[in-house]
């Protein structure tokens, strides 16, 4: 898997300051996309174990109270970002008590294959649907259109 950017210190992608990292890879390429340098799974950095360590330590870092981390892209449901999303998302949940997880997702939850489904058991908080450029709303919380759907599961306190 590669990624576009890491922020360790982000207030606008999800709630409260978070870690976030945009991968890259997006079959979707919606329309009006804010972020189409992340559609190729070529663009950016490689993931490695340095970065996944790196994501982990910003985490647990207690001089900044970090709520949790958000995936986004690119999108982290494509194929071929599983392999790497899960397994991070397995060690935040094992190795980050209490923060949890957000993804955005251009498919949707009831479409999901088994892995992805695999994925999402993990996260807390998941934001699915393609971006329509026709149904765009600034005034959204953490979405850019209405069809878009944001499911919350299990989020911690």
């Amino acid at each position: 898997m590669n990624y576009s950017q890491y922020y360790p210190i982000d207030v606008v992608n999800g709630q409260g300051t978070r870690c976030v990292l945009f991968v890259s890879g997006c079959i979707h390429q919606c329309k009006g996309c804010y972020n189409k340098k992340t559609w190729s799974l070529d663009s950016g950095l490689p993931f490695t174990q340095e970065m996944e360590d790196q994501i982990i330590n910003d985490l647990n870092d207690t001089r900044i109270k970090r709520r949790g981390l958000s995936l986004s892209g690119g999108d982290p449901l494509h194929p071929d970002n599983l392999t790497a999303v899960l397994q991070l998302v397995k060690r935040v949940r094992s190795e980050c008590p209490g923060k949890d997880i957000w993804a955005w997702t251009g498919y949707i939850l009831d479409e999901l294959t088994a892995v992805q489904k695999e994925v999402v058991e993990q996260i807390d908080v998941l934001i699915d649907g393609k971006f329509e450029q026709e149904k765009a709303d600034p005034s959204l919380k953490w979405r850019g259109s209405s069809n878009q759907v944001i499911h919350y599961f299990n989020t911690p306190t």
